[in-house]
């Protein structure tokens, strides 16, 4: 089989490998599309938030179908299409155990969900960012069409916050300096999308200076981070989403005593899985204009080289189409 692999710090491979055995409680799966993240550039680079050991086969943002089930496993069929969860207890799906990157991986059936029907591969393998979203979105507690909603940062996560919160009735901010990401954020639902130079000034005039009800962080600049609270209104709620290891930045932290601000932070999207699917479903968001490229498995490399340029990518996906096995 095909299977992207680091095998080690900076070497990422093409590889054919033996498809993988199963035992009696797990289900392999074909992988169908898979999403190449940042993380997965940290992790070849030899950084990630928990231990992890080379060679490693990434791949966290995924869609699948069965293609064997062991005999103690039930609730699946071949055929199916899953998603899985990449947070599994003290594991994390595609860095400190091998992920989706390849023709076929092994799941356990506690780790699956099914996918609804209407949803494409496509959509599916972009559950694992919505569902980061979505769960930023839950956090912020109840957002809905009384809220000026900022998002600060259009990479794929904002996006993807920016689709929920107009799917919600949100007045949805997105502040970007990519003019592209803030026309992908348009497209998204975005009612205003501003430069960072004209945010304080825009968001002024559409509160008439209350500032933001909801503000979401996602660009994980620290720089921008300090700059979350600012734009906050008065008892405002501000999630932190973006991801920042090591860095800092001045910031004004009395606002968050002055405004009585309510201040949380996400790190994944542990237990919301069905319902991240159940809004997607039943809101029928079109979440394509995140994917800008696609890649067949044997350019899986140029999928790599497409996510250090994020000036031309917002996300790249990786298509796999091996054939079930029965």
């Amino acid at each position: 089989m095909k299977a992207l692999q680091f095998t080690s710090q900076d070497e990422p491979e093409v590889l054919e490998l033996p498809v993988p055995q199963i035992a009696d409680d797990e289900v392999l799966v074909a992988a169908r599309r898979v999403g190449v993240c940042h993380s997965d550039i940290d992790l070849l680079e030899g950084r990630y938030i928990i231990p992890f050991r080379y060679p490693i086969i990434p791949g966290h943002e995924w869609s699948g179908q069965v293609a064997a089930v062991g005999s103690k496993v039930s609730g699946f069929t071949v055929g199916d299409t899953v998603v899985g969860e990449c947070v599994i207890g003290e594991d994390h799906f595609g860095f400190s155990i091998s992920g989706a990157g390849a023709d076929y991986f092994v799941t356990k059936p506690a780790w699956l969900h099914k996918v609804p029907a209407g949803l494409s591969f496509a959509d599916a393998a972009l559950v694992e960012p919505f569902s980061v979203a979505y769960s930023a979105l839950m956090k912020v507690g109840n957002a809905n069409a009384s809220d000026t909603l900022v998002v600060l940062g259009a990479g794929p996560i904002g996006l993807a916050v920016t689709a929920g919160a107009a799917a919600l009735g949100a007045v949805t901010v997105v502040v970007e300096p990519s003019e592209d990401r803030r026309a992908a954020a348009t497209k998204l639902g975005a009612a205003h999308t501003v430069h960072p130079d004209d945010a304080a000034d825009l968001l002024a005039s559409l509160t008439d200076g209350r500032g933001a009800d909801v503000v979401i962080e996602c660009s994980g600049r620290p720089e921008v981070m300090a700059l979350a609270l600012e734009y906050a209104g008065h008892r405002g709620r501000v999630c932190y989403v973006g991801i920042d290891v090591g860095r800092s930045a001045p910031a004004k932290l009395g606002l968050i005593q002055s405004k009585e601000l309510a201040i949380t932070g996400v790190i994944g999207s542990e237990g919301l899985w069905p319902a991240t699917l159940r809004f997607l479903a039943n809101t029928k968001i079109d979440l394509s204009p995140l994917i800008t490229h696609v890649f067949p498995a044997e350019q899986a490399l140029a999928a790599l080289d497409s996510a250090h340029h994020p000036q031309t990518t917002i996300k790249a996906h990786i298509e796999f189409d091996a054939p079930l096995l029965g």
